[in-house]
């Protein structure tokens, strides 16, 4: 963290300590748009890269509190033109949804998705209709958020990620401690995936459509003989190139046991090769 982000986190810091005066002073308005803009600039970050944890990552809860803190200056305004998505809406003033230009370099279909003031988006990102960002998440370049796809608050999108139709990545802005989703560089997430509550998916992981990813999910690794399991100070990590498909596990308590039942499970089947980026590389016809 640079000098000028520490400057910053002290000014947000100081704001929310103030409480309920903050509300009525204008330099806490001023603390909050500066965040804002370091947010849509990349500067700032819910959570950053870091070797030395057990994630990889390092929440930055300084940044959710600067976000909580708009939530807590901003009243509802609505659209009247319709705004830039080009459809009326009513929200909080201080998250507006975000305006684009050519020399942005992301790519937004016309059609009815929107990214929200305080969201990260790199040149190169493909943004298909109907989508949504939310703010505080963080997108990377080359990365596609195919149609009906969410990346929710504070989620952290890494290079080259594809979230195919109707991929879902959870929001996690509170507790300002906890983990965001994570999805590191080049993982495929497939149709109507769901990946929340921190989870950490590794560079290069596949996720088959209909995946669902929690911290309670138990993800049996066939490859290892394994189960992949959060913790609780680490949240679910799904590893590197893992390729994650649904599954179910059969039912042995109990009438379920009788009955025949199973329980969905996620399952890695392998790990991925030439022969699986070979598939993925089909992604690229579609940029």
């Amino acid at each position: 963290m640079d000098e000028r982000d520490e400057t910053l986190r002290a000014r947000i810091e100081a704001v929310v300590e103030a409480g309920e005066a903050a509300a009525q002073d204008p330099l806490a308005m001023e603390a909050f748009l500066a965040l804002r803009r370091a947010l849509e600039a990349g500067t700032a970050r819910a959570a950053e890269p870091d070797p030395s944890t057990p994630t990889g990552w390092r929440v930055q809860p300084w940044v959710k509190r600067g976000i909580l803190l708009g939530f807590r200056l901003g009243r509802l305004e609505g659209s009247g033109d319709g705004g830039p998505g080009g459809f009326p809406f009513v929200d909080k003033n201080t998250f507006p949804a975000r305006s684009w230009a050519e020399a942005d370099g992301v790519r937004v279909v016309p059609g009815g998705s929107a990214v929200r003031a305080g969201a990260f988006v790199a040149p190169g990102v493909v943004i298909m209709p109907p989508a949504y960002v939310n703010v505080g998440a963080y997108v990377d370049a080359g990365t596609m958020i195919d149609s009906h796809a969410l990346v929710g608050s504070c989620a952290q999108i890494g290079r080259r990620v594809h979230l195919s139709a109707a991929a879902q990545v959870g929001g996690v802005l509170e507790p300002v401690n906890a983990s965001p989703v994570i999805l590191e560089d080049d993982v495929l997430a497939g149709g109507n995936c769901g990946v929340y509550e921190g989870t950490v998916v590794r560079r290069g992981a596949v996720l088959a459509a209909g995946t669902i990813l929690t911290r309670g999910t138990p993800v049996y690794d066939l490859v290892h003989g394994t189960v992949v399991r959060a913790t609780l100070d680490c949240p679910l990590i799904i590893p590197e190139n893992a390729v994650v498909v649904p599954g179910a596990r059969a039912v042995h308590k109990g009438a379920g046991s009788a009955w025949g039942l199973s329980l969905y499970t996620p399952v890695i089947v392998k790990y991925r090769d030439s022969k699986t980026d070979l598939s993925a590389t089909l992604e690229e016809l579609l940029r």
